[in-house]
């Protein structure tokens, strides 16, 4: 039957022309099943245009598409020890690391570029959650720290998108000191007089929830967005009560005082120029005239 399968039908399709079809050419809508081209949702910045469900966005295009015509600098990866705890569960830690960069294209799951958002210089930082569910190790905790520094040193605001799982259990303790190191960069940015707003994303849970991705001056969500600490499922069982419908989702959030706006991803740029604006007391014409200079000022740009 392998014989077969793996030599006669290929064949057989090679000769007749038949290509095989990539799976994800259609993605299924979670809501509703609706089943959207790859290609009109990645028009549609990943949101299924009947359902208005928020797909997760790759961490590239996400910055693309915050940035005015999609130019701004790449900040670079910083390099940190790998694997240190020689980590093995069914995988060896180096094997996962090596196959999410080949799916990613990332050397890990922070990506961070500086840039202009309807003339306002900032620096924003996203999580990939498709590198191990954006989990936070060393190299992104180095990565978010850096990006810190770089929004000081160009005295500009820091936008931050987490999507994770939480802290990388594959690094133990040393991923868990990104927690008070990541800390430590917010109140630095905070301490030289600098916005810090972060945008939640499906789905920030775990450590990251409970260190940076709380701490911003104002909390931005992703309709729909699961965001928490412990899952939903852990918290029934130990409280032994049902929870309400819609818990630790971004709209039951802005209900009770947790998060500050509910926007919707095709509004979050004119959004997050807006408030920034508000923050640093710039009027709307004042920005626009500065950012001539600023746009001079960013050294090599890089188209994404």
């Amino acid at each position: 039957m392998n014989w077969i399968t793996n030599y006669v039908r290929p064949k057989i399709n090679s000769m007749l022309g038949r290509r095989e079809v990539p799976e994800n050419l259609w993605i299924k809508c979670p809501e509703t099943g609706e089943m959207v081209f790859h290609r009109d949702l990645e028009e549609n910045k990943w949101v299924i245009p009947q359902s208005g469900h928020h797909m997760k966005m790759p961490a590239k295009a996400r910055l693309k598409d915050l940035f005015d015509g999609g130019i701004y600098e790449m900040l670079p990866q910083p390099k940190v020890a790998q694997d240190p705890l020689k980590f093995r569960d069914s995988k060896k830690y180096l094997d996962r690391l090596r196959d999410s960069r080949a799916k990613t294209e990332l050397e890990d799951t922070i990506v961070a570029g500086l840039g202009l958002v309807q003339g306002v210089k900032l620096v924003a930082v996203v999580h990939e959650f498709n590198f191990i569910g954006g989990s936070l190790g060393m190299a992104a905790g180095e990565a978010i720290i850096r990006a810190f520094e770089k929004a000081i040193a160009e005295k500009c605001p820091l936008v931050m998108f987490p999507a994770s799982g939480g802290a990388r259990m594959q690094e133990g303790i040393l991923s868990l000191m990104q927690l008070p190191r990541t800390t430590v960069a917010v109140n630095l940015l905070k301490e030289a007089g600098l916005p810090y707003i972060v945008v939640l994303t499906n789905p920030t849970t775990g450590g990251v929830t409970a260190s940076y991705a709380m701490l911003g001056d104002i909390h931005l969500a992703e309709p729909g967005a699961e965001i928490g600490f412990a899952g939903k499922r852990v918290i029934e069982q130990t409280l032994r009560e049902k929870l309400p419908d819609g818990f630790q989702t971004s709209e039951y959030l802005l209900e009770h005082g947790m998060v500050d706006m509910v926007v919707k991803r095709h509004d979050l740029p004119a959004t997050l120029a807006r408030v920034l604006k508000i923050l640093m007391k710039k009027p709307a014409e004042a920005a626009r005239r500065d950012s001539g200079s600023q746009v001079s000022a960013l050294p090599l740009a890089a188209r994404a």
